[in-house]
């Protein structure tokens, strides 16, 4: 099990009962540099409570606007289906868009569907979704899939449950440009990108990754890596 190897030891001694995850999502940015694939990642600011300093993918939670926003495409099906195996296709598609937004807002980078000739940007009252709409794009849930899923570890204070997303890159318009919430915004080799200082979990990611560029995905579906009477466990979607 390489998901958390220290977490037996770490929950020793722990009382009480155990935060509540909450919904979260992420996209994996990927492109091809000659024979190598690089990874858009960015570092959380040192005052951020959860996983301070460390380098990351964009993401965030799940608004409560992801619900009902308007949609240009809509999930695959194959996506659609395994994640649908932990949520109700509704939720499935705020995941989605979750992991959309949060990308915009923190890398300025549109997954998105352009608006038809003459159509009007649609009306919302989340600012963040606004300025999606403002871009002239509708939020393109086909460009995503899906691969992998997380809930952290009993023990930690604050708590998600995370689904992992990857795009290619060249579907994405717009420059990068971050919004502060992630600094030292940059293109990263697979290779280096595992010897940065990484939260467990996205270390244990990126070789879910690693073995999807090279052709070898896991037989068994999306990896699901979560706790089980206080010790790691995993499952597959």
């Amino acid at each position: 099990m390489v998901f958390d190897p220290a977490a037996a030891e770490e929950n020793k001694g722990r009382k009480g009962p155990a935060a509540r995850p909450r919904d979260a999502a992420t996209l994996i940015l990927t492109r091809r540099a000659g024979s190598s694939v690089e990874l858009l990642m960015g570092q959380r600011h040192a005052s951020h409570r959860f996983m301070p300093n460390q380098y990351v993918f964009p993401g965030g939670r799940v608004d409560r606007a992801d619900s009902s926003v308007r949609v240009g495409t809509t999930l695959r099906e194959d996506v659609a289906g395994r994640l649908t195996k932990g949520c109700s296709p509704t939720r499935a598609q705020a995941l989605a868009l979750a992991a959309i937004r949060e990308t915009f807002e923190e890398t300025g980078l549109i997954v998105g569907h352009p608006l038809a000739p003459g159509e009007k940007a649609p009306r919302t009252a989340s600012s963040s979704w606004a300025e999606f709409f403002n871009t002239g794009h509708l939020p393109a849930l086909d460009k995503l899939d899906y691969v992998a899923r997380a809930i952290t570890p009993p023990y930690r204070p604050i708590r998600f449950h995370a689904r992992f997303f990857l795009a290619d890159a060249a579907l994405a318009r717009g420059e990068i440009k971050g919004s502060g919430e992630l600094l030292k915004l940059h293109w990263v080799p697979l290779g280096d990108a595992k010897k940065l200082d990484l939260p467990r979990i996205t270390a244990v990611v990126i070789d879910e990754i690693d073995k999807l560029v090279s052709g070898k995905p896991d037989p068994q579906g999306v990896p699901f890596f979560y706790f089980k009477h206080g010790k790691p466990a995993q499952a597959w979607d």
